[in-house]
């Protein structure tokens, strides 16, 4: 065991769904390119296929025992804030996102990934090596998110299929999605406040002994 008493745990990190993850994170910069260039129907197809990879990899991870792991339980919403993020920048270039939204959820998602790297460095055992650091294969830390967390990522993909089709069926003025942008901004301001108030209860710790 190594020293501090935590036993670190191997798993294959080449699962289903962490490849579906990653596929995710790929599309990101595909949909900011096709927003930018105004091209809101393709970029509407590549977003509903970004969908089915967040769909399947968290079907697969809860019905196959063998494809569940502790990098996933960090990947997948990672995969979501990359996108997420890449997302809602790109609509705001495109005037379809206000610029104090789309801040707002930056500034979450900056701090809760810096949070992450944080625990990361925390339940690593020493020594806390580069290779260790960043070695997928070693889990030390599962993350659980929050109901309103998960409520939050649902409520945000909503307000980007909305207003990627806006463009395309012309309602880019209507007050259903200033009205979204409202409740974007509360539960983006809740779900911070879940994760501070929470704080420890959002992360179990692999083999701590």
């Amino acid at each position: 065991m190594p020293a501090g008493g935590l036993a670190l745990q191997y798993e294959n990190p080449w699962t289903v769904p962490n490849m579906l993850s990653m596929a995710r994170m790929g599309l990101a910069p595909v949909l900011g390119y096709l927003i930018v260039e105004e091209n809101f129907d393709v970029a509407l197809g590549v977003f509903v296929l970004a969908g089915v990879t967040d769909l399947l990899d968290g079907f697969i991870a809860r019905n196959w025992a063998n494809q569940k792991s502790a990098l996933g339980s960090a990947l997948d919403p990672l995969a979501d804030k990359i996108l997420i993020s890449v997302l809602y920048v790109s609509l705001t270039c495109a005037n379809l996102i206000p610029v104090s939204l789309t801040s707002m959820i930056i500034l979450r998602d900056v701090a809760l990934i810096a949070a992450v790297f944080y625990v990361r460095y925390k339940t690593l055992s020493p020594p806390r090596t580069l290779s260790r650091y960043f070695n997928p294969c070693y889990a030390t830390a599962q993350l659980k998110p929050t109901l309103i967390s998960k409520m939050n990522t649902a409520v945000q993909l909503i307000l980007v299929a909305a207003s990627l089709a806006a463009p395309v069926f012309n309602y880019v003025d209507s007050i259903y999605l200033q009205t979204l942008w409202c409740i974007t901004a509360f539960t983006t301001v809740t779900s911070a406040y879940s994760y501070y108030h929470y704080g420890r209860k959002t992360v179990q710790v692999i083999n701590n002994k």
